[in-house]
């Protein structure tokens, strides 16, 4: 019986049916990358706001101030007492709807002491906006001593991916990658719907976490599926592809930002294409690798024949079988990430590379958001430096390897966030210039990690090793904007200087990260792979360099 690659090979590796299946999975790159970084445009801090003052504005009313008057009569004194205060955090603590409150001059009733005497309190009324609904900063109120709640967000939406991996992840492998696949586009969907209309901060976190859950689940399934309907020798360049796509997201999204002046609009510009993809249920099949798997081999000769169809291609008709390798449909566990001592290795420095990778990407993605200028535009252009990163890999993995990549992507993001962040300001154009510089960088190492932590493992662990180690991305991005936001409000350039100190801390590492094809790694790979069968004590193999043996 023929093997399951040897009759892809003959139905056509990539193909136009492969090629239909894979454009429009990547479209799932788009979408996410919505969710993934949208909470710069959705928790953009607004700049003209103030202590909503009780008795105010009835006193407003009953002078025939406008609004500008009345913060102009309320708030400005308060900067000749407190030099630090702006009246965004804190307030006079004044009755204003005294009927002595004069409407020319409304502290003249003070005059008898000092306005240094008069006690200050926090803006326990809420707050005015300039415009009230233009982020969920405003609708939420998460400003002064609030603001670490937009930080929440974010780190919500990442514990959501997290969750999504594990339990999304167990699910596509038991109950079918399409199935998975168009239940988590309908759920991204209709948790993103309550999201937008939320009544209540509670309610938009809770669903932003299921939002999250269900994102992962469609990046992941999407990412799964095109991979396995290729031939290996596409794998590579699909996997770099895809994330183009997730690119090409992130410089679509400042254009619907700049479009739609509301953060319900935003959300639901973002969110509504989700219920597109529900289509793909008559365009998409099932994995036919997954299904060999499952010891559905009918179902999976049906689409193989299919795939042939599409691609001109025709199978020959001896094949009324497909076999799959035992090592195919074992179930690997933790152990065996950690039985030897270079798998232990790789699991443990692939964990933290995913995690570091993270942190910085987040961190200077989330960055763009409160430095101040053109922010659009800024976004547009961090975006599209992504786009080099892919075609760089493309051009150097087959060349020159992963190792030196690798090594010189996390070398120019480390030392342009240290040189970003001593930049004077009244160069702005060379500090925006070296921030892309770190971001290509960052993006480079990233990608490179997604692709190859799964060249590390063996057929048998590939699936539960990547989404082990991938897992601490999803840490990284819980982590990132409380970094972010905290460090930035001591000293904006700080973050900078931590990400540099992660990149930087990745190097000792570089020489160990890949597997270089030693005798050790492959050794390590067929002792695991045997094992599983029990056939540990027939593995002998000599290192004709060494001249060891090892059983």
């Amino acid at each position: 019986m023929p093997s399951f690659d040897e009759v892809l090979k003959e139905a056509g590796e990539f193909g136009r049916f492969q090629k239909r299946v894979f454009f429009l999975l990547c479209q799932t790159g788009i979408t996410f990358s919505f969710l993934f970084v949208g909470v710069v445009f959705l928790g953009h801090a607004p700049e003209h706001y103030r202590c909503r003052i009780p008795g105010a504005a009835e006193l407003s009313e009953r002078c025939g101030w406008t609004l500008e008057e009345e913060q102009n009569y309320t708030v400005p004194a308060l900067n000749l007492v407190n030099r630090f205060s702006s009246g965004q955090c804190e307030r006079f603590d004044i009755e204003w709807n005294s009927t002595s409150v004069s409407c020319a001059n409304p502290l003249s009733h003070f005059t008898n002491s000092s306005l240094g005497n008069v006690p200050l309190t926090s803006c326990q009324d809420g707050w005015v906006y300039k415009q009230p609904h233009s982020t969920i900063v405003s609708e939420y109120n998460l400003v002064c001593d609030n603001s670490w709640m937009l930080d929440l967000t974010q780190a919500v939406l990442n514990l959501g991916f997290l969750t999504g991996a594990f339990t999304l992840g167990y699910a596509a492998d038991r109950y079918g990658r399409i199935h998975i696949y168009l239940y988590s586009c309908l759920g991204v969907g209709l948790c993103g719907l309550v999201v937008a209309f939320a009544p209540n901060f509670s309610i938009f976190l809770i669903f932003r976490f299921l939002q999250g859950v269900f994102g992962k689940g469609t990046w992941m399934t999407a990412y799964v599926i095109v991979t396995e309907i290729v031939g290996s020798d596409q794998r590579r360049i699909v996997g770099i592809v895809i994330q183009m796509f997730f690119t090409l997201g992130i410089m679509i999204l400042p254009g619907i930002a700049y479009l739609i002046p509301t953060w319900q609009g935003i959300q639901l510009a973002i969110t509504l294409p989700n219920f597109l993809f529900l289509l793909y249920y008559w365009a998409v099949p099932e994995s036919p690798r997954w299904l060999l798997t499952r010891k559905k081999g009918e179902k999976a000769l049906n689409i193989m024949h299919n795939i042939a169809k599409h691609n001109g291609k025709y199978l020959s008709p001896h094949y009324s079988e497909i076999t799959v390798t035992d090592e195919e449909v074992s179930n690997p566990s933790f152990l065996d990430l950690v039985r030897t001592p270079h798998m232990r290795k790789y699991t443990l420095i692939l964990m933290y590379a995913w995690f570091t990778s993270a942190l910085v990407y987040q961190g200077l993605v989330m960055r763009l958001g409160i430095i101040g200028g053109n922010l659009y535009l800024d976004f547009f252009i961090s975006g599209a430096v992504e786009l080099p990163a892919a075609l760089l890999i493309l051009l150097t993995i087959d060349r020159i390897g992963r190792r030196l990549p690798f090594a010189i992507s996390n070398i120019v993001a480390g030392v342009a966030c240290l040189i970003t962040a001593f930049l004077p300001e009244d160069i702005l154009w060379l500090k925006t210039s070296v921030a892309t510089l770190g971001r290509l960088g960052i993006t480079m190492a990233f990608e490179i990690v997604y692709l190859v932590n799964s060249e590390l493992y063996p057929t048998t662990l590939r699936n539960f090793g990547v989404s082990l180690c991938s897992s601490l991305c999803d840490l990284g991005g819980i982590i990132a904007p409380f970094l972010l936001f905290r460090l930035a409000a001591i000293w904006m350039e700080l973050p900078l200087i931590i990400f540099s100190k992660k990149s930087f801390k990745m190097q000792p590492w570089i020489d160990y990260y890949f597997c270089k094809g030693t005798v050790q790694c492959i050794r390590d790979i067929l002792y695991l792979q045997y094992c599983r069968l029990g056939k540990c004590s027939f593995i002998q193999l000599h290192d004709k360099h060494s001249g060891e043996n090892t059983h």
